[in-house]
């Protein structure tokens, strides 16, 4: 028998018993969106967070205290106080870090934020002078902090646009003051929309001179980060380099495995960020993928019932000279045909949906959300079902082929 004759056979098949055809496909068809969703959301999860990353430019260099994080037990190291004013200083010296374009140092926080009667939970943000050209952030209304109001720990500061919004509605903002723990700040500026840059969202925050912040609103005398831009990405590295040496230097540290910080790049933190993402992804599609097992047991449950049902169709074409290779194929091609289609209903459903949660999320989310179709989970997906239905329809198919066609003529 020819597999072009096989397939019309089994085709003819599964059009005889359409509703069980349905019902067996659905399975598959749940497996394969699943796993369509999970891998495309976390594509689309992978490049919101990179982007973020990346926002704040290639040739940004972040030093954060404490060890480096190897694994759960070294979580709280991350919250230590090893970057103080003495850093600060060695790190601006040119024999130190010649390639060294720009430092800022960082302080963060929340707090709530008070006008009148008005109150909104927000971010509050201590940093330099060099805050909007570091995060590339400007201005709807007023003007930044300056040097001198760093230096003079100054009571001002810059709200993001959805703080104006909730804390003082359609009226002026500049001048008025806003209290945060029990500090009156006088407004002199309002940003434009930004919304996240590298993991901070500037509508919601208040940026005020990182000194203010250490003094009156935080109470602390050591910086939660330093920002660094190097002259070029080509002295990244070597920058990294003079960074390290400087500040074991200043905290007279002989062996790097006793650093109590650490230096990160944009590619370093992609790099990281994209690893966890990738495993998550893969962890989910993992999960998502049991369904199709149950998918084919359900497959190969419904084909010996089919076999049983038509033992007497088996045991015919085997008394008109039909082999059991022949028999054997019909079952088999029916399985991987029931699977296929259903892979193929599966990849459809699965990239719709996708889409639509893309869709929901970067408008409810106000972020830039894009949908990603995942053309290897496709290809996976599809190859999956495939060898699904050749799996598990085998038995059945076996069980059909090895019938006695004496036996199977008589069966009632």
């Amino acid at each position: 028998m020819t597999l072009a004759h096989t397939f019309k056979t089994a085709l003819r098949g599964l059009r005889v018993n359409k509703s069980r055809s349905a019902l067996t496909v659905l399975g598959i068809v749940i497996g394969i969106t699943s796993i369509i969703v999970v891998m495309a959301l976390g594509a689309g999860a992978q490049d919101l967070i990179l982007g973020q990353v990346q926002g704040l430019g290639s040739n940004t260099i972040v030093v954060i205290p404490g060890r480096e994080p190897k694994g759960p037990s070294d979580a709280p190291q991350v919250f230590s106080d090893s970057l103080k004013e003495r850093d600060l200083e060695a790190l601006k010296r040119k024999s130190n870090v010649p390639a060294l374009s720009e430092i800022m140092p960082i302080v963060f926080g929340g707090d709530t934020g008070a006008y009148g009667s008005e109150t909104y939970r927000l971010t509050i943000f201590g940093a330099s002078d060099l805050i909007a050209k570091i995060f590339d952030i400007s201005l709807s209304e007023g003007a930044f902090f300056t040097e001198d109001d760093v230096k003079g720990r100054a009571d001002v500061v810059v709200i993001g646009s959805k703080v104006k919004d909730q804390l003082f509605g359609s009226s002026n903002a500049l001048g008025q003051k806003i209290k945060i723990k029990n500090r009156s700040l006088r407004v002199i500026g309002i940003l434009a929309k930004k919304g996240q840059v590298s993991f901070f969202n500037f509508d919601e925050a208040a940026l005020i001179p990182y000194s203010t912040a250490q003094q009156y609103v935080f109470g602390i005398k050591y910086f939660h980060r330093f920002i660094v831009e190097a002259k070029s990405t080509a002295e990244i590295p070597q920058t990294v380099r003079d960074i390290q040496a400087t500040l074991r230097e200043a905290h007279h540290i002989d062996n790097p495995s006793k650093d109590d910080f650490f230096v990160e790049t944009q590619a370093d933190l992609a790099k990281r960020l994209g690893s966890i993402t990738d495993n998550l992804t893969l962890f989910l599609a993992s999960v998502a993928a049991i369904s199709l097992v149950v998918g084919g047991i359900g497959i190969m449950n419904i084909m010996l019932v089919s076999v049983t049902e038509r033992t007497r169709e088996i045991g015919l074409r085997k008394a008109l000279g039909a082999t059991e290779n022949d028999v054997l194929s019909q079952f088999l091609l029916e399985s991987i045909i029931l699977t296929g289609i259903g892979g193929v209903i599966g990849i459809s459903f699965g990239a719709g949906l996708s889409f639509a949660v893309s869709f929901i999320l970067s408008r409810v989310l106000a972020v830039g959300w894009a949908f990603s179709f995942p053309v290897s989970a496709a290809l996976l997906g599809l190859g999956v079902s495939a060898a699904v239905g050749l799996v598990f329809g085998l038995y059945p198919a076996r069980q059909a082929a090895r019938k006695d066609p004496i036996e199977a003529l008589r069966y009632e």
